[in-house]
């Protein structure tokens, strides 16, 4: 296949780039501010885009934070680029932070506490050995059983808090966009104008050697 790896790279390897990017946190974070700087689109496109992501990440569906964030960012006219760069803030160095403050502000929210005293149905007893052999409906079983103790806290407090940080992320990529395309307006009327002037020196010039 065309652009193949030639050594397949294994498990530990991208584990590690899970964890800790080739180009560090620091420089893949500064890569995906500039390439969410030049998308094509309105500053609230973009901006609302990120917030959408942002959002999604919040939330403990993992594996649907990309159908999440498009989902938001047609509700507010976002762009789905953006959305999908807006999940970046879920990360193996995020999420522990992510779901204990989505845990313990849905229980705050739910119960006035910010623990809770639920157990998980009986599913303390559940080893890896057995899942194989549940199917199904022992699978759903699963899920209903840690909806109320787990996913019912992280979903309600997950409300909040993504609306507060997809809030602080579109003012600040709002005004990071509208300031990059009014200096790159800026820097393309300056060309512009510098091109314009060569072809007037040089038209004046040839009028010149001809007379």
């Amino acid at each position: 296949m065309l652009f193949r790896r030639r050594v397949p790279v294994g498990w530990q390897e991208k584990l590690r780039i899970a964890l800790w990017p080739r180009r560090s946190w620091g420089r893949s974070t500064k890569y995906v501010a500039k390439r969410v700087l030049r998308l094509s689109g309105s500053p609230h496109a973009i901006a609302a885009g990120i917030a959408a992501g942002v959002f999604a990440s919040f939330t403990p569906y993992l594996g649907m934070h990309f159908l999440i964030a498009f989902a938001v960012a047609y509700l507010i006219a976002g762009n789905f680029i953006a959305a999908a760069t807006g999940t970046f803030v879920g990360n193996p160095l995020s999420f522990p932070f992510i779901w204990a403050a989505t845990y313990s502000t849905g229980n705050f929210i739910l119960t006035g506490s910010f623990n809770s005293d639920q157990n998980l149905g009986g599913l303390e007893g559940l080893t890896h050995s057995n899942i194989w052999h549940l199917g199904f409906s022992g699978v759903w079983e699963i899920v209903i059983g840690i909806w109320e103790p787990v996913l019912k806290p992280m979903t309600v407090g997950a409300i909040p808090l993504g609306i507060f940080f997809a809030v602080i992320f579109y003012v600040v990529t709002r005004w990071a966009t509208m300031v990059f395309q009014l200096n790159r307006r800026h820097k393309l009327a300056e060309k512009a104008r510098q091109i314009r002037e060569r072809a007037i020196a040089q038209f004046e010039t040839n009028k010149t050697e001809e007379a």
